[in-house]
C-alpha cells in the first residue's frame, strides 16, 4: 500500500522493525550457542570423560583439577560415578561431542536451518539428563558418601547451579528452534 505521498504506509514500519529486533535477538542467541558449544568441547574432553572406566591416561594435572572442584563444590558423581551418571557421560562421549563442532559452526554461521532437528533433538536429550541429576543433589541422602557430597540446602543449590548452564542454555536453544521465526520460515518453493 503506497501513502499519498508515494512511500510505503507508515503502519508497515512497526513490523519491520519487530522483525529486525527478532532477527538482532536470535543472531545474539546464536552467538551464545555458538559459545556454548565450542567451551563444551574442552569441558567434556578434559574434565567430564575423566568419570569413565579406563580413563586413566590423564595427566596428573588434570586429575588434580577436577578432583579440587569434586571437593571444592562437594560433587560425588565425578568422584565416584553412579552406574546411570556414566551412561550419560557416555551420551555425551559418543553422541553430543560429535555435534559441538558441527552445532558451533551452524550457531556462528547463523541462520543455519538445517541445524533445526539435530539442535531440537540436542537440547531435549541434554534437559532430560539434568533432570535426574537435579533431583539426585537436591534428594538424595549423601550422609554416607565415601566422598565430599552437598550436606545443607546451600551446598545442594550450589550444585544445582554449577549444572544448571547445561540445562537452561538446551532450554533456549529449544525455544528458538520451536518459535523463532527465522527457523521456521517454510520455503516457498514453486512446483513445476
Amino acid at each position: 500500500m503506497r501513502s499519498c505521498c508515494g512511500g510505503e504506509a507508515h503502519f508497515f514500519a512497526p513490523r519491520e522493525k519487530d522483525a529486525m529486533a527478532a532477527g538482532a535477538a536470535t543472531r545474539l542467541l546464536e552467538w551464545i550457542f555458538a559459545f556454548y558449544f565450542l567451551a563444551h568441547i574442552p569441558i567434556t574432553l578434559l574434565v567430564d570423560l575423566q568419570s569413565l572406566p579406563g580413563a586413566g591416561f590423564y595427566p596428573r594435572s588434570l586429575k588434580e583439577l577436577t578432583s579440587w572442584y569434586t571437593v571444592s563444590f562437594k560433587d560425588p558423581m565425578m568422584q565416584d560415578p553412579p552406574a546411570w551418571f556414566r551412561a550419560f557421560i557416555v551420551c555425551e562421549a559418543f553422541l553430543q561431542l560429535p555435534f559441538f563442532p558441527i552445532a558451533a559452526y551452524a550457531f556462528w554461521k547463523g541462520n543455519c536451518k538445517w541445524i533445526r532437528i539435530p539442535a531440537i533433538i540436542y537440547a531435549t536429550h541434554v534437559m532430560t539428563t539434568l533432570l535426574p541429576i537435579f533431583s539426585h543433589v537436591l534428594f538424595n541422602d549423601f550422609s554416607r558418601s565415601k566422598h565430599p557430597a552437598p550436606q545443607t540446602l546451600h551446598e545442594r543449590l550450589t550444585l544445582c547451579a554449577i549444572y544448571s548452564p547445561y540445562f537452561l542454555i538446551p532450554c533456549l536453544i529449544l525455544l528458538t528452534m520451536l518459535f523463532s521465526p527465522l527457523y521456521n520460515q517454510v520455503d516457498k518453493r514453486k512446483k513445476k
